[in-house]
């Protein structure tokens, strides 16, 4: 079976006219996908030769050619010397059509389907401005009871005091800390009983908080201390940890003195 190929759009360059036959180029863009691992196709060229009696039937010209949108159907050909075809396929017509476009397509429209498009227009404008009219325009008036209803809902909106809202003030979180955490309190300002001074806590024990503060930057467990002496309670090992790392400041939970 021949291959058949269908063109459509205008010309690309001048008419050429030869002895028998004219040429001219036209230009269609290729695919915008292409299959996975291929090249995508950009604009491809063709060079299409029509027969002068053909040619001329359609009543194009060499300026019009340029402006009007063509179909050609025709084959693909690879018999055309390379200095008459410029395009990357020579294409054989054998039939070329003159494309209408929406102007031509309404001018050559007949008479009486014109008229009947006019008409229904006509039609529903009328309609429309006979909805308008019939539509009823009512002006309501409130009576007595409602005026009265409505200054007794503004006399209570005015005697109503507004309620100012209560703000109730939002508790500072401390973040990147260990659970429990109550406040960070400066280093120095821990007192350490003399008992847990002569205590010397387990190393391996230690290194692992050591260990444990390099990794996250902050203690695994916040230190106990008495609230308003600053006495450290509990947490000894915390404490060796911080003086350590030289921390500034450390994560306590109180202890409230019994009364």
């Amino acid at each position: 079976m021949p291959h058949k190929i269908t063109l459509t759009g205008s010309a690309t360059g001048p008419l050429r006219e030869y002895d028998r036959y004219v040429a001219f180029d036209m230009r269609e863009k290729g695919s915008p996908s292409a299959p996975k691992g291929l090249k995508k196709s950009t604009f491809i060229s063709y060079t299409v030769f029509v027969a002068k009696k053909a040619f001329n039937k359609t009543g194009l010209t060499k300026k019009s050619i340029m402006h009007e949108k063509i179909l050609i159907q025709g084959e693909p050909t690879l018999d055309i010397p390379i200095d008459e075809c410029p395009g990357e396929v020579g294409v054989i017509c054998f039939q070329i059509t003159v494309l209408p476009n929406k102007k031509d397509k309404e001018d050559n429209e007949p008479n009486d389907k014109k008229e009947a498009k006019q008409e229904a227009s006509a039609a529903q404008q009328e309609v429309a401005a006979t909805k308008q009219e019939e539509k009823p325009v009512t002006t309501s008036q409130p009576s007595a009871n409602e005026e009265k209803k409505a200054e007794k809902v503004q006399t209570e909106v005015k005697e109503t005091p507004v309620q100012e809202k209560k703000v109730e003030p939002q508790k500072k979180q401390i973040t990147n800390q260990p659970k429990g955490t109550q406040a960070l309190l400066s280093f120095d300002e821990i007192i350490v009983p003399e008992e847990f001074l002569r205590t010397r806590p387990n190393p391996e024990k230690t290194q692992k908080v050591i260990d444990f503060v390099k990794r996250t930057g902050r203690l695994d467990e916040p230190l106990t201390i008495e609230k308003g002496s600053n006495i450290l309670k509990d947490g000894y090992r915390r404490y060796i940890v911080a003086k350590t790392v030289k921390m500034d400041k450390v994560p306590v939970m109180y202890e409230y003195q019994k009364s």
